[in-house]
């Protein structure tokens, strides 16, 4: 029971270990978060943040039913969910990119004024902005087959899923908080638009990475 127990102890210290440094790299979920912070606040930033988290699961069952590697052996099926993917990062980001600039107004005026999204809309963008990227279902299936043993219960594999979603949304929470916090809000002021401009250009950039050859 106890050498289970020490396995099952280091299988999970190896995936957190690694989860940590890919959550921590900038990327699509990252880009997004940042942006809906900038754009829309500290609210829709943090239910982003769980849409994000949520689809952690998609991948983790996709690695449990055996889908990631149906989807990394069968190059067409690999395109498809890359273009379907670059082509929503597409369309966040030219809709970054044509925001406007606000008016002269004064402090009050700007807060009558600032863009509003629904909590249902930002969940959803967080959601399907990691769930549809193919890259990150690939790397859920190799951390699996690295470090978790063939003989490892599902049930275990869940939990080390739950904890992938539940980490992963607190990440980027912990990051909404930050990016929404009353000094970095003051920083950005009125120029908020240019960074939702070049957040914009950084999610389309994605998109063209995520469906260049490697």
């Amino acid at each position: 029971m106890i050498e289970y127990v020490q396995q099952y102890w280091v299988e999970f210290l190896t995936i957190a270990s690694v989860h940590l440094l890919a959550v921590a790299s900038p990327g699509p979920d990252f880009a997004i978060v940042l942006k809906h912070s900038i754009s829309f606040g500290r609210r829709a930033a943090i239910i982003t943040s769980i849409g994000v988290g949520t689809a952690i699961l998609i991948h983790v069952a996709y690695s449990l039913l055996g889908l990631g590697i149906l989807i990394k052996t069968t190059p067409v099926l690999y395109q498809v969910f890359s273009y379907v993917a670059a082509a929503y990062l597409l369309y966040l980001g030219w809709g970054a990119i044509k925001s406007p600039a606000p008016n002269s107004l004064d402090n009050e005026e700007i807060e009558k004024t600032v863009q509003v999204i629904s909590d249902k809309k930002a969940f959803v963008v967080g959601f399907l902005t990691n769930g549809l990227n193919p890259k990150a279902t690939l790397f859920f299936l190799s951390v699996f087959a690295v470090a978790v043993s063939p003989e490892t219960p599902n049930i275990i594999k869940l939990g080390y899923g739950l904890y992938l979603a539940v980490a992963t949304g607190i990440w980027f929470c912990v990051l909404s908080l930050f990016l929404s916090s009353k000094k970095v809000t003051e920083f950005i002021g009125k120029k908020g638009y240019w960074f939702d401009r070049v957040m914009g250009v950084v999610l389309i950039l994605l998109a063209i990475k995520l469906v260049m050859p490697v």
